[in-house]
C-alpha cells in the first residue's frame, strides 16, 4: 500500500506545482490583455484561447486535488438516515461508484482524443486541438486511482475492524 500512496504524494506534487505555475500565467496573460487592450489598442490573438485552456486545466487539476483531499462534491443523502455503524460502508460504496465512473470517463475522453487527433483540427498558435485536451483523460485517470485507493484503505480498515470485534467475541 505504501508504494501507492507514494506514487499519489509524487502526483500530488505536480499537481501543486502545477496549479501554481498555470494560475500564474493564465493572470498574466489575461492582465496582459488587458492592459494591451485598453492602453495600446491591440492583445494577443492567442490570449483569450490561452486564458480558456488554462481555465480548463485549473479547474481539473483543482477536481483531481479535491478528489485526493475528500472534498469533491458528495450527496449524503442515504447516510443521514444511516445507523453511524454503516457509514464507513456507504463510503467505501460511494468511492467504488466514484472509481467506476471516473475510469469510464477516462475511457470516454481517451476515446475523445484520439478523434480529435484524427480529424486534425488545430488550436491556437497551430497547436492540434487534441493538446490542450489531454488533461482530461489525465484527471479523470488520477481521480479514479484516488478514489480507488482511498476505497482500498476503508475497506481494508472495515475488515481490520470486523475481524478485530471477531477476535474479541
Amino acid at each position: 500500500m505504501d508504494r501507492w500512496e507514494r506514487a499519489d504524494e509524487i502526483i500530488d506534487r505536480v499537481e501543486q506545482i502545477l496549479i501554481v505555475i498555470l494560475l500564474g500565467i493564465m493572470i498574466l496573460i489575461a492582465f496582459l490583455q488587458i492592459v494591451l487592450r485598453n492602453v495600446f489598442a491591440i492583445g494577443f490573438s492567442w490570449g483569450d484561447p490561452l486564458v480558456r485552456n488554462l481555465v480548463l486545466w485549473v479547474g481539473f487539476i483543482g477536481a483531481a486535488i479535491a478528489a485526493r483531499e475528500g472534498k469533491h462534491i458528495n450527496i449524503y443523502v442515504l447516510s443521514q438516515w444511516m445507523p453511524s455503524q454503516w457509514k464507513s460502508l456507504i463510503e467505501v460504496v460511494t468511492q467504488l461508484f466514484s472509481f467506476f465512473i471516473c475510469g469510464l470517463l477516462s475511457f470516454a475522453a481517451l476515446k475523445f482524443i484520439k478523434n480529435e487527433a484524427q480529424m486534425g483540427s488545430v488550436t491556437f498558435l497551430g497547436i492540434p486541438a487534441w493538446v490542450p485536451q489531454i488533461i482530461l483523460p489525465i484527471t479523470f485517470g488520477v481521480m479514479a486511482f484516488r478514489f480507488g485507493l482511498h476505497s482500498f484503505k476503508n475497506l481494508s480498515m472495515i475488515v481490520k475492524i470486523g475481524t478485530n470485534l471477531k477476535g474479541d467475541t
